[in-house]
């Protein structure tokens, strides 16, 4: 017996298909207008809205109304338009142009490498350097003894030279969103290292036990990165308050996490954890971690219930996430450009928490 062969009417399936896609683009249509009614979409706008009041210097006091967020365009344009609220922020011009003097900047694509010129300016104290095309941090580097602060953030740098261990005085390094895949252990000489920033390098796996010679480091941010635990040299560095490894690989944390005892903020969401410590209650100054909670089977009691007075939050999905809807999706192309935002977003979020005193 031969196959049988059913023969249909295209006419009749034409039909099926369009009635599909009218009650797609309806259920599209009420899902669109449940969002835009819906309690997600005003923490949306609130976000937008505090993250722009921030880029602007706007004080809290001037948005929050009873502790309720006052999404009123009106404080921003009347903001813009207000000098003498600006001028709190302006240092007078005699001042700001001795400032910068000693600080560079430098940005945009069509860089790919740092002008000559700059090996001549060794008496620069901070170099400001985003959104170029720069590969290599050159070897002169080492010349520049009295830089302090070291912003290299979005770039292409590839690596660290090993001359950076020079700078005895720096205080802030900061070479987010790069392509680093390595540190070099020469990183560790600079022992007065306040700031470290490695977050969005994507490849970063480990960083070198010299690091553990830091001890004036306070704040580490190696989020969005491959770590599979906490480095030896970060729970080595006494003094450290802020530490960010979220977006990374980690699967646990060390059971001597509570060496870490100057720490206040510690950031762990979109991680691989299934349990957390109990050492986490005997950190005394910890007051706020964020976890994912997806994958967690066991958190102390203590924890939860907050009896040490930590602000413990356990985020059940990325807030982003859920957040990021069709017109951010057209901004965030990549994970690179996703991890910003979502680094954006947190920041905004710590620090609301802060000016609450809720943490």
């Amino acid at each position: 017996m031969g196959h049988q062969v059913i023969i249909f009417d295209f006419s009749l399936i034409r039909g099926l298909w369009e009635t599909r896609v009218k009650k797609n683009k309806e259920r599209q249509r009420k899902e669109k207008e449940r969002l835009e009614k819906s309690s997600l979409e005003k923490i949306k706008q609130e976000w937008n809205f505090i993250l722009e009041c921030r880029k602007k210097g706007i004080p809290q006091s001037k948005y929050l109304k009873n502790g309720f967020v006052d999404t009123d365009k009106k404080i921003l344009d009347t903001y813009g338009k207000t000098p003498q609220l600006q001028k709190k922020h302006v240092l007078p011009d005699e001042a700001n142009k001795e400032r910068n003097k000693f600080i560079f900047h430098l940005s945009g694509e069509q860089w790919m490498e740092f002008p000559d010129s700059l090996k001549e300016q060794i008496y620069l104290k901070e170099w400001h350097v985003y959104n170029t095309l720069i590969q290599t941090i050159p070897a002169y580097i080492a010349l520049f003894q009295d830089l302090r602060v070291l912003e290299l953030s979005k770039n292409q740098i590839n690596h660290l030279p090993m001359e950076i261990g020079y700078l005895k005085n720096l205080r802030v390094l900061n070479v987010s969103f790069n392509n680093l895949k390595s540190v070099p252990p020469e990183l560790g000489d600079c022992e007065n290292l306040e700031k470290l920033d490695l977050s969005g390098n994507m490849e970063i796996t480990e960083l070198p036990f010299e690091l553990s010679n830091l001890k004036q480091v306070t704040v580490v941010d190696v989020s969005a990165n491959k770590f599979h635990s906490i480095p030896i040299c970060v729970l080595r560095m006494s003094n450290l308050q802020w530490l960010d490894i979220s977006s990374n690989n980690l699967k646990d944390l060390p059971e001597d996490i509570d060496r870490l005892d100057q720490l206040q903020t510690l950031l762990l969401q979109k991680n691989k954890l299934t349990y957390l410590p109990r050492a986490l209650i005997n950190m005394p100054k910890l007051s706020l971690l964020v976890v994912s909670g997806d994958d967690l089977v066991e958190i102390p009691t203590a924890v939860c219930e907050s009896t040490t007075g930590l602000k413990f939050i356990s985020l059940k999905d990325s807030p982003v996430e859920t957040i990021v809807c069709e017109d951010t999706e057209e901004i965030v192309e990549s994970e690179r450009e996703r991890e910003q935002f979502e680094k954006e977003f947190m920041k905004a979020y710590v620090e609301d928490l802060k000016e609450r005193g809720m943490c």
